[in-house]
């Protein structure tokens, strides 16, 4: 390991300013052009998360990031590694999770001249990023991996990508051997000028990287939600009879206040439905909040609180609320908060202070929790009856396993540090309803990309963040296909996970629907596969389970192996259900 001075190659620096922002892993694909990334990382103690497909290492650290609030770090080599990455990153930005991502490329000066994997990544990147560092001198490397990780948490959260030439990562004299053996020794006229051009421009990349390299950690300040908006959204809550309050991911970009933010929720006294990262927040059962008929309730409230959530399909484009409500809109974007629905009380600026300040002690609404208790037993109610139906759901047998009756026991079954990790359609739109989350930041879903094969990236990334965790997948059997390769990584990584498998034999949410339109289940049938078998053959535990009666044991053998340090599968043929008639999204 090279230390800080003269003498420090590329991928030292990249490592210096990772272990300066307290990055613990980067996960990774390898290849030559990041290989000393790589290696001066794991030098200076930081854990190197090998994967099998560079999408997994993006989702791994888009995993570690929405966990911590702190961005995730992957590295993947140029080209093809690099367009394999396209997915995850949009799924991070649409899902506002910051992380970095590192990509190798062909050397600076044959960019463009059909060097191995040399494409123009630029305009395949930089729309699914905040920023796209282009990187031509050796001494850029670490400002810019200073300036990448406060960029990818400030403002509104989301990647931000370092292009890494590999002639700008290996060390000095290795490279300048290089291109003087490229430039050659002959003496005609275009040998020599060759020459020269090569050796300027060796001297420009190498220009000031004699300088010991300094890393500048930049705080990260959440953008302040103005007082003058704070004072209205109370007021408008004061003179609510029927609030109702929806809180998303956003809400929890600073994932170090998670506690406090619930604690505010709790202090409000709004009946509150929660959704992605924000599931969990109330811990598994409270009374405030609601799990059911939320676009009922959205059309019953005469005002609704949107905290770090856009009117997007996921709330109807804002149809459901009454246009007689008052609507106060927290986000940290400005056109997220007003997308589709124009609020009443547009509140810009970070959605956990916002919601810490609407609840300080002196706060207005507090002051009405009483008058509001009809309006919180009728959702109350609703919730209950609903439940109710789902339990007389879960009794119905068939010649397989019900899959409402299989959520319910690992709701039972699994533990109290248990992290739910949600990858799939159908069976995971029911677990959806029927999991409850431990405690804040315990659910892991893709987002409103609705992104399949999230899956064991998330997993890997949640596993790392929080190695006490009970971590388990729910996989639908096609999402399953994505990342049923990473179980050599689960192996070879030592990382216990649980997964689930509810196996229908096709991807069911479409095809709930396609058939019904269409008459035809073209391209929606799967087989009843034995994922079970792959998992064991690459090292982990496989379990097969075709009836209801075989389910807890499977369960509790599942947690016991993954005690042990051992990942498994449990692969559970699911008979067919109409829990989720009617759920396709548009």
């Amino acid at each position: 390991m090279a230390e800080p001075g003269q003498g420090l190659h590329g991928g030292d620096r990249v490592a210096l300013s990772l272990q300066a922002h307290g990055v613990r892993h980067v996960f990774t694909l390898c290849g030559g052009h990041i290989s000393p990334i790589l290696a001066a990382s794991r030098a200076r103690g930081i854990r190197i998360v090998d994967v099998r497909d560079e999408a997994t290492a993006v989702f791994a650290a888009d995993a570690t990031a929405r966990l911590s609030g702190v961005p995730g770090v992957a590295a993947v080599t140029a080209g093809p590694g690099i367009t394999n990455t396209i997915t995850p990153l949009k799924n991070a930005q649409l899902a506002q999770s910051p992380l970095v991502l590192f990509g190798g490329a062909a050397p600076t000066a044959l960019q463009g001249r059909g060097a191995l994997q040399d494409i123009d990544q630029r305009p395949l990147v930089a729309p699914h990023v905040k920023r796209f560092f282009k990187i031509r001198r050796v001494a850029e490397l670490g400002p810019a991996v200073d300036e990448a990780f406060w960029l990818a948490a400030s403002g509104i959260p989301g990647p931000v990508f370092i292009e890494c030439p590999v002639d700008l990562l290996y060390d000095e004299s290795t490279i300048r051997q290089w291109y003087a053996d490229a430039a050659g020794k002959g003496t005609a006229v275009g040998d020599r000028l060759l020459r020269w051009y090569l050796g300027r421009h060796v001297e420009k990349m190498f220009a000031g990287s004699g300088e010991r390299p300094t890393a500048h950690v930049r705080a990260v300040e959440p953008p302040q939600p103005p007082a003058a908006r704070i004072r209205q959204a109370r007021a408008a809550l004061a003179r609510a009879q029927r609030p109702l309050m929806v809180i998303g991911s956003q809400t929890l970009a600073q994932a170090a206040q998670a506690m406090q933010i619930a604690a505010a929720v709790q202090q409000l006294g709004i009946p509150v439905y929660l959704s992605g990262m924000a599931r969990g927040l109330l811990g598994r059962q409270h009374a405030l909040q609601l799990r059911h008929q939320r676009r009922l309730a959205l059309r019953e409230a005469d005002c609704v609180v949107l905290a770090g959530v856009p009117c997007d399909f996921r709330l109807d484009y804002g149809k459901h609320i009454r246009r007689s409500a008052t609507l106060i809109a927290a986000n940290r974007s400005a056109r997220d908060a007003r997308l589709n629905r124009r609020p009443n009380v547009p509140v810009i600026g970070d959605v956990g202070q916002f919601l810490r300040a609407l609840a300080q002690a002196d706060a207005v609404p507090a002051l009405h929790a009483e008058r509001w208790q009809p309006w919180i037993a009728q959702l109350q109610s609703r919730d209950a009856e609903r439940e109710a139906g789902i339990t007389e759901q879960a009794a119905v047998s068939g010649e397989h396993v019900n899959p409402v009756a299989l959520l319910r026991m690992v709701e039972q079954v699994a533990g109290d540090k248990a992290l739910l990790v949600a990858d799939g359609g159908d069976f995971v739109g029911t677990a959806s309803y029927v999991l409850h989350p431990r405690a804040p930041l315990r659910w892991l879903d893709p987002g409103a990309f609705g992104t399949l094969g999230v899956g064991a990236g998330f997993a890997l990334g949640a596993a790392c963040c929080h190695p006490e965790a009970e971590v388990w997948i729910i996989f639908g059997d096609g999402a399953c296909g994505y990342g049923l390769v990473e179980f050599d990584s689960f192996v070879r990584h030592r990382i216990p996970v649980i997964a689930i498998v509810g196996n229908d034999a096709g991807w069911t949410q479409i095809a709930r629907e396609q058939v019904k339109m269409l008459g035809d289940d073209v391209g929606t049938v799967l087989a009843r596969t034995d994922y079970h078998a792959v998992a064991a053959g690459f090292g982990a535990e496989g379990i097969l389970v075709r009836q209801l009666q075989e389910l807890p044991a499977a369960l509790h053998k599942a947690r016991a192996l993954a005690r042990s340090g051992k990942p498994v599968l449990v692969n559970i043929w699911l008979d067919k259900t109409e829990f989720r008639e009617g759920s396709l999204s548009m």
